[in-house]
Parts: C-alpha cells; sequence; structure tokens
C-alpha cells in the first residue's frame, strides 16, 4: 500500500536509508519526497536544478513523472551555465530539455569571462559564476522549491544533509526550499536506474569523467578513485562554505 503524503516538514523525521538499502526502497523514498513538494507548491513554483549530469538528471526524470502522474506541469529546470561548462554537458542538457519538454531557465553570470580571473580563487570564482547567478534565476522565476541531485555519499559535507532545507533569504538570494530527493542513493544505484530506466547522459562519462564540473576544476577520474576525485581538490575542501553562501 502506498505511503502517505507526509508535510513538506515532517519529511527529514523519516531515518536516512542505509547505503546497502535496496534501490527499490530508495526509489519509494524519492517518489515521496516528491509527493510531499508536490503536495506543498504548485508546480509552476518548482524547478529542477538540472546542471546536465547524471544524479540531477534522475531528479528531473522523477520529477517529470510525478507531474505525469499529476497530470499536471509545467516541468522547469534552471540549469548554472558558468560559460567555462563543457560543451558536451550543455549540449546534452539541451537536447534532454528540449525532447522533455522542459521550460529550461538558464543562469549566467553577470561577470566578463574574458577577463574573469576562473577558478583562481575558489570561493570567489564559484560565488561569481554559480551561486549568484542561481540566486538571480530563482529571484527572477519566483520559484519557491529547487530540486537537487545531491546525494550523501559524494562528499563528507553531505552527510548530514535533510531531505529538505529551508534556505533563508540573503542579500543576494531569496528564501526558498531546497529539496533532495536522492540524497540516500549511492552511485551504483545511479548508474542501476539509468540502465534500468534507458535514461539518456552525457557521453563525457565514457571518457573516464564520473562527476561532471566546469572545466578548469574537472578531470576524468579512474575507477578505483573516489567518485569526485576529478573534481578540484581546492573547490572540495570549501563545499561547505559554498553551501552557506548559497550554493546545493
Amino acid at each position: 500500500m502506498p505511503h502517505s503524503t507526509l508535510p513538506l516538514d515532517q519529511l527529514n523525521g523519516l531515518p536516512p536509508l542505509p547505503a546497502a538499502a535496496p534501490l527499490a526502497d530508495k526509489l519509494a523514498r524519492c517518489r515521496r519526497v516528491l509527493a510531499a513538494a508536490l503536495a506543498a507548491f504548485e508546480p509552476a513554483r518548482v524547478a529542477a536544478a538540472f546542471t546536465g549530469g547524471k544524479d540531477s538528471g534522475i531528479a528531473l526524470f522523477l520529477w517529470r513523472e510525478a507531474l505525469a502522474a499529476a497530470k499536471t506541469g509545467p516541468l522547469k529546470a534552471i540549469s548554472i551555465d558558468t560559460g567555462v561548462k563543457f560543451p558536451q554537458v550543455t549540449a546534452f542538457r539541451d537536447r534532454l530539455c528540449k525532447d522533455w519538454d522542459v521550460e529550461l531557465t538558464i543562469a549566467r553570470p553577470g561577470v566578463d569571462l574574458s577577463a574573469y580571473p576562473v577558478a583562481l580563487d575558489k570561493i570567489s570564482c564559484c560565488r561569481d559564476l554559480k551561486i549568484l547567478p542561481l540566486c538571480r534565476a530563482l529571484a527572477d522565476t519566483g520559484a519557491q522549491a529547487l530540486l537537487t541531485g545531491i546525494r550523501r555519499d559524494e562528499h563528507p559535507s553531505r552527510l548530514a544533509r535533510p531531505y529538505v532545507e529551508l534556505r533563508q533569504a540573503t542579500d543576494t538570494c531569496p528564501e526558498h526550499w531546497q529539496v533532495n530527493p536522492i540524497l540516500d542513493w549511492t552511485e551504483m544505484d545511479v548508474w542501476a536506474f539509468i540502465t534500468g530506466e534507458g535514461m539518456p547522459y552525457c557521453e563525457l562519462y565514457h571518457e573516464g569523467y564520473r562527476s561532471l564540473g566546469c572545466v578548469p576544476c574537472t578531470r576524468p577520474a579512474g575507477a578505483d578513485s573516489d567518485e569526485r576525485a576529478g573534481r578540484d581538490p581546492d573547490k572540495e575542501r570549501q563545499l561547505e562554505i559554498l553551501k552557506g553562501l548559497g550554493y546545493f
């Protein structure tokens, strides 16, 4: 029997599922989180944070599924385009959003990239190229909720993240709820789901990349390395600071 829909603010009372839990259980939890979001917000006030990567692709896929089951919409997404993303990622993003009829808002930085010191200071760079554009997009679209594809096992700073987070307004960012439906999933779960559903994904994953960021801060990571080993280590050490500035 399906679980009843919990109010949004009660989702965090659910115990996290262990990494070894069956994918079916994690999928059921994910759908429960999304059902709560659908009950709490008008679909037009919800946007998926779609990076073009595998994890946010699943969050978008499952939100699309929830909207279709409820016979409602629109399906909206915000994509942060720093101007230094892999062209394969942005091309895949655009193809998928066209195929899935996604109302896509592209958040671009308000700086001159030809003169900007990209990746020199990781905090300043992520603030200017990612966080401030995201905050402007949230304000411009009137989004009350942002769905992400973050997972607890990706990084130590995400181990204690809840399913839903109320992000308070700042000088640059409007108040909004962050909804993290696939927190419990592992990298293996992600690929099992993608394979099982026949989901499209960016071809860079066939070239040794396991986590896709900006070109200056991303390299291929070996199969025996951590999933985010290809990300710039200086930036990885400061993920908690970036979260405090408004990043997901």
